[in-house]
C-alpha cells in the first residue's frame, strides 16, 4: 500500500487557488480557440447564415445535455481529472483509462492544432513571416521562420502552466477579457456596417451543408471539460463547480451564433468564400479599415491563447491522473518541487505541440478531424457512467443533482448517450462529414499506443469508490 499513500500525498500537493472566474476562463476559453476565426466563413457557405445557427444550436444543446451529466458528476467528485475518476467509480480502471485516453487525445490534438494556428495566423499580420524553405508536407511547403512561431510560442505556453496553474489562470483572464472586447466589437461593427441583405440565403446546402456545420461541433465546444480536470485546484464549493460548466457550453454557444450572425451581415457569401479569413475580413469590411481586420486577429490569437493554455492544463491533469493511478508511467505523475504542477506530463505535451508547426499547415485540418471522434467517444462514456452511477450508487453524495431525485436524471443521462452516438456516427465512411484517411492514420496511432497501456491493467478490479487502491494493490503485487 506505500503506492497508495504516495499517490494520496501526491493528491494534496495540488493548490486550491482557483476562483469561480478562473475556473469559468479555463472552460469558457478552451471552447473559444481559433475555430470561429477561419471557419465561420465555411459555416455560412455551406449552411446558410440561419442554417449555420441552427447548427450551432443543436451542438450547443448536445453538449449541454452532456454538460449536465459532467455537472452532477464534477460536483460529486471534485478531483483533478475528471472522466478519470467518474469512470473508475462506476465502470472500473479500462473503461478509465480508455474514458481518459480518448479525452486526452482530443485535448492533445487541439494543443497541437493551436501551435500550427498560431503562425496561420500571424502570416495576416506578416505576410513575409514564411521564410527559409524545409520541406514539403501533402504539397505544402514548410518554412523554418513560420514553424518557429508555433514552437516558440509552445515553450512559452508550457513554461507558464509549470510555474503555476494560478499563473495559468491570471493570464487566462486577461487574453478572455481581452476575447470578450473583440466579440463586442464585432455586434458593434454589424449594427453600423453590417446589413441584413448580406445575410442571404438564409440556408443552403440542405442537410449535407447542415450536417457539414454540425459534425466541427466537438472541436469547438471541446474545453467545458477542462474545469472537471481542475476540480482539485479550484477553492469554490463543489456545487459551484458542476454549475460553471453548463455556464460554458451556454456563453460558447452564443459566442458561435454571434460570430456567424456578425460575420454574415458584413460582406455578401459570395465575397466571404474568397476571403482568407473570413471574419478578420468581414470586420475589415464592417468598419472600413484594414487595422480593424487586424484587431480581429488579434482576438483570434487570443482565442488560440486561451483554448491552447487550457486544454494544456486538461491533458496535463489526466495524464497525472492516470499515472497516478498506475495507469501510466510513473514519470507522468511527478510533480515539480517548488511550482507543484505536473511538470513531465507538461513538458511531454508541450513537446508534442512544439513539433506540429514543422508539418506545416495541412496539419490544421488533419488534427481537427482525428481528435473528433475520441472527444465524442469520451462524452459517450461519462454519459454512460452517469446513468449506471444513478442505478449502482443512488445515496451517492451529489451536491448537484439534475433533473431531481425522480427519474428526471436517468432520462437526461439517456439523452446524452443517444445523442453522442449519433454525433460519433457521423465521422463514418458513408456519412456526410467522414473522415478522409490521414485523420484516421492519426487516430489509430493514438489508439495504438493506447492498447499498449491498456493491456497492462490488470482486470477483474471492480468499480468503486475505493477502486484505484485496489488497482494500486494490483499493480504492486506484480513487481517484484
Amino acid at each position: 500500500m506505500a503506492e497508495t499513500s504516495h499517490a494520496q500525498g501526491e493528491e494534496a500537493s495540488l493548490l486550491k487557488v482557483l476562483g469561480n472566474w478562473d475556473a469559468l476562463a479555463l472552460g469558457f476559453g478552451a471552447m473559444i480557440g481559433f475555430g470561429w476565426v477561419v471557419l465561420t466563413g465555411d459555416w455560412i457557405t455551406s449552411a446558410g447564415t440561419l442554417g449555420a445557427v441552427a447548427a450551432m444550436v443543436t451542438g450547443g444543446v448536445i453538449m449541454g445535455v452532456v454538460g449536465l451529466t459532467y455537472a452532477e458528476l464534477t460536483a460529486a467528485m471534485p478531483k483533478a481529472g475528471g472522466e478519470h475518476n467518474f469512470l473508475l467509480r462506476g465502470m472500473g480502471p479500462r473503461w478509465s483509462f480508455i474514458g481518459s485516453w480518448a479525452i486526452t487525445g482530443g485535448y492533445v490534438t487541439i494543443v497541437a492544432f493551436e501551435a500550427v494556428a498560431l503562425p496561420r495566423t500571424a502570416e495576416y499580420l506578416f505576410p513575409d513571416l514564411s521564410r527559409i524553405p524545409l520541406w514539403e508536407v501533402a504539397g505544402d511547403q514548410v518554412h523554418l521562420t513560420w514553424a518557429l512561431v508555433g514552437a516558440v510560442a509552445a515553450v512559452v505556453i508550457t513554461w507558464v502552466n509549470i510555474r503555476g496553474v494560478k499563473l495559468a489562470g491570471v493570464a487566462q483572464t486577461f487574453v478572455v477579457l481581452f476575447l470578450l472586447l473583440i466579440g463586442a466589437i464585432l455586434i458593434l461593427g454589424s449594427f453600423t456596417g453590417g446589413s441584413t441583405a448580406n445575410m442571404e440565403p438564409l440556408f443552403a446546402g440542405g442537410v449535407a451543408g447542415y450536417f457539414g456545420v454540425l459534425v466541427v461541433v466537438p472541436f469547438l465546444f471541446i474545453g467545458f471539460d477542462v474545469i472537471p480536470q481542475s476540480a482539485e485546484e479550484v477553492d469554490i464549493p463543489a456545487r459551484q463547480i458542476g454549475r460553471l460548466v453548463v455556464v460554458a457550453v451556454i456563453l460558447a454557444t452564443i459566442w458561435y451564433v454571434m460570430t456567424i450572425l456578425t460575420t454574415s451581415s458584413a460582406m455578401p457569401v459570395g465575397d466571404l468564400a474568397g476571403a482568407d479569413i473570413a471574419t478578420a475580413d468581414a470586420m475589415g469590411a464592417m468598419f472600413g479599415s484594414d487595422f480593424m481586420a487586424q484587431v480581429l486577429i488579434a482576438g483570434g490569437i487570443a482565442g488560440i491563447l486561451t483554448s491552447w493554455n487550457s486544454l494544456l492544463l486538461g491533458a496535463s491533469r489526466l495524464m497525472y491522473s492516470m499515472a497516478r493511478s498506475g495507469m501510466l508511467p510513473r514519470w507522468f505523475g511527478v510533480l515539480h518541487p517548488k511550482y507543484r504542477t505536473p511538470a513531465n506530463a507538461l513538458m511531454f505535451i508541450g513537446a508534442l505541440s512544439f513539433i506540429a508547426p514543422f508539418f506545416g499547415e495541412q496539419m490544421l485540418g488533419w488534427l481537427v478531424d482525428s481528435g473528433a471522434p475520441s472527444i465524442v467517444v469520451a462524452y459517450i462514456l461519462v454519459s454512460l457512467v452517469f446513468v449506471i452511477l444513478r442505478r449502482t450508487e443512488p445515496g451517492m453524495e451529489r451536491p448537484l443533482r439534475v433533473g431531481g431525485n425522480g427519474s428526471g436524471g436517468l432520462i437526461i443521462g439517456w439523452a446524452a448517450v443517444v445523442l453522442c452516438v449519433g454525433l460519433l456516427s457521423l465521422y463514418m465512411p458513408g456519412m456526410p462529414a467522414s473522415l478522409t484517411p490521414p485523420p484516421w492514420i492519426l487516430f489509430g496511432l493514438w489508439w495504438v499506443l493506447g492498447l499498449f497501456f491498456l493491456f497492462r491493467i490488470p482486470s477483474g478490479i471492480k468499480p468503486g469508490e475505493h477502486a484505484e487502491e485496489r488497482l494500486l494493490e494490483r499493480l504492486g503485487n506484480r513487481r517484484p
